[in-house]
């Protein structure tokens, strides 16, 4: 059962970092709301973010196998 949250939480996150890094939604969004200013350090954000998220994937599916 954890390991099925732990996995939901790393794909979940990964695909809303990739999302946000890969495409322009959040320059989008920030540029809507007035923070476009913050555009220049998304890099060192969700490039990190999305790093981590990766790895809890990892982490999750290896720990699924080796408890099946």
């Amino acid at each position: 059962m954890f390991e099925r949250k732990l996995l939901a939480t790393g794909i979940v996150g990964m695909v809303v970092a990739a999302l946000c890094c890969f495409t322009p939604v959040l320059v989008v969004l920030l540029g809507a709301v007035g923070l476009s200013a913050a555009v220049g350090y998304l890099d060192y954000v969700l490039v990190p973010a999305m790093l981590v998220f990766i790895a809890l994937t990892i982490y999750a599916v290896l720990k699924h196998r080796k408890r099946t």
